[in-house]
């Protein structure tokens, strides 16, 4: 198991109690310290984990790279470190995970402030490069209830097989944390690999505890991620083709932005994705996959995206979106 640790030594310390109680044994626990002031790496290391010293704030996804490479398990969990475990997560993940075909296993994850909302169950992505957390705001119930494969795995709790990143490699680390495990999905998803939702793997969220939500950093990093994932993954023919739907997604993202004080942000979020744009580009996977292979996989997560927010109610920015986009992708 891998556990990215920057600060938060009292979360540290009731992710590591539900560790211990998991009715699936865990091997060992790698926490990566991200260069901690508040002696949270010690704490963890007292209730018996491993741990990796960054030596500095590296990143999110420098931290992760880091636990796949000294974690020598067949199976790797990713778990945030303000996250608790309910304690058969880890048993039904691997119940499901070991299914033939299945690489990696999402459970649902609560709020750990109010247990009756999700926090999010897997991730979606718009054709226009904006990502959905499924679920994220809503009451938990029926319809969140169900298990069904995945291509997006969250980086929040999501328990891997160690040969996938073998196939698929690591975390993009230029994207630093945020829109980073989207970015791995579609790796996935455009190479074939396909994962599970497990409803009833149950974990609890505090959510964004290093930063904060609408910290100016989140909103910036976010806004110059969504720009990195058309670089990388829209060839020419099909940024023209889908060039509305970027602009009007990542706008009205931006409107989000403005609504929480955070305009600035967001603009220079979009400016550092522009100027990365020529670099990112030369650095795209090579999946193998044909453009016309990308758009399904856009219009399919697209559709779930509208297919579940018709049913559970629209937020507004989707209403909007898919108002714009003339209904979204059918």
């Amino acid at each position: 198991m891998i556990v990215p640790v920057w600060n938060g030594r009292a979360m540290v310390e009731r992710l590591m109690g539900s560790l211990r109680a998991q009715t699936y044994p865990i091997a060992e626990v790698v926490v990566v310290d991200n260069g901690s002031e508040d002696e949270a790496p010690e704490a963890a290391k007292a209730l018996g984990a491993r741990v990796v010293h960054m030596g500095e704030n590296a990143g999110f996804s420098r931290a992760v790279n880091r636990g796949i490479r000294e974690c020598k398990s067949d199976w790797l969990a990713l778990v945030n470190s303000d996250v608790e475990l309910a304690p058969t997560w880890m048993e039904r993940l691997m119940a499901a995970a070991m299914q033939p075909g299945v690489w990696f296993a999402a459970g649902k994850i609560l709020s750990a402030a109010q247990h009756e909302l999700i926090d999010v169950t897997y991730d979606t992505l718009s054709r226009g490069a904006c990502a959905w957390r499924v679920g994220h705001g809503r009451a938990d119930g029926a319809e969140f209830s169900k298990g069904t494969a995945i291509s997006f795995a969250p980086g929040t709790a999501s328990l891997f097989r160690a040969e996938l990143f073998r196939h698929v490699g690591t975390l993009d680390e230029s994207f630093e944390s945020y829109l980073e495990d989207v970015e791995f999905g579609l790796r996935c998803a455009c190479l074939g690999f396909r994962g599970q939702y497990v409803p009833d793997a149950v974990a609890y969220h505090v959510g964004s505890a290093a930063l904060g939500k609408w910290h100016s950093d989140t909103v910036r990093r976010i806004a110059r991620n969504q720009v990195f994932l058309v670089a990388k993954y829209y060839p020419a023919r099909l940024f023209f083709q889908l060039a509305w739907p970027v602009i009007a997604g990542q706008t009205l993202w931006g409107v989000v932005a403005m609504r929480h004080g955070k305009l600035v942000a967001f603009l220079r979020g979009k400016l550092e994705g522009v100027m990365g744009f020529a670099t990112q580009r030369r650095n795209a996977p090579a999946t193998g996959i044909e453009p016309h292979g990308l758009l399904q996989i856009l219009q399919e997560s697209e559709n779930e995206i509208r297919d579940i927010q018709r049913r559970t109610g629209f937020d507004w920015y989707w209403r909007v979106y898919f108002a714009l986009t003339a209904g979204g992708a059918d």
